[in-house]
């Protein structure tokens, strides 16, 4: 990894680009790479909202982009990561997005035209899970808990289900009937 203040000093000679902008300065940045941007060399953007369109707009063309919609549990190797190739993009140049993107967690391969949903479910999905998990511990804080306690079960009961479900592969369905007994606490709650 290389740092540095020009974008075009930064990419002579980079085989890959990792573009991790705000999407209003996509444009400019690209203005200022495509010249400086090596022959064949690979684009990875995480910026979200920014159409492949724009990128093979902007860039030489024939030059391969992979884009990716992570979401922020990346930080702690935890993450989901959704790629979709652009047009000049092969499975060599997915392997290594996928290869660079490993260490944040799950990768998975999608079409561009569904990284929107992608975005809905895992790239906003986190703040989802944390307001579920938020929920939980006031819901423990009003029955007598201590914040503390309540909070740390709450996180404790959202990751262990999570990792339940993921070991077992069962549908989500299935596991939340086998906590539901009939005219049990959890179907009166």
């Amino acid at each position: 990894v290389v740092a540095g203040a020009d974008v075009a000093e930064l990419a002579a000679g980079a085989g890959v680009v990792l573009l991790a902008v705000k999407p209003a300065v996509v444009p400019t940045v690209l203005g200022a790479l495509a010249p400086a941007l090596a022959p064949g060399a690979l684009v990875v953007s995480v910026a979200a909202g920014v159409p492949l369109a724009v990128y093979e707009r902007l860039l030489p063309p024939g030059t391969p982009v992979v884009r990716v919609m992570p979401n922020t549990p990346a930080l702690i190797g935890k993450g989901v990561a959704a790629i979709a190739p652009g047009a000049a993009a092969h499975e060599d140049h997915l392997v290594l997005a996928e290869r660079l993107l490993a260490a944040t967690g799950l990768v998975v391969r999608v079409a561009e035209k569904d990284l929107d949903a992608v975005t809905a479910l895992s790239g906003s999905g986190p703040a989802y899970a944390f307001y579920l998990i938020d929920a939980m511990a006031e819901a423990g804080v009003l029955l007598g808990l201590t914040r503390d306690v309540a909070l740390r079960l709450a996180v404790a009961t959202v990751e262990g289900s999570a990792a339940l479900a993921a070991a077992t592969g069962d549908h989500p369905v299935v596991l939340r009937e086998r906590v539901s007994s009939p005219g049990g606490t959890t179907v009166a709650a």
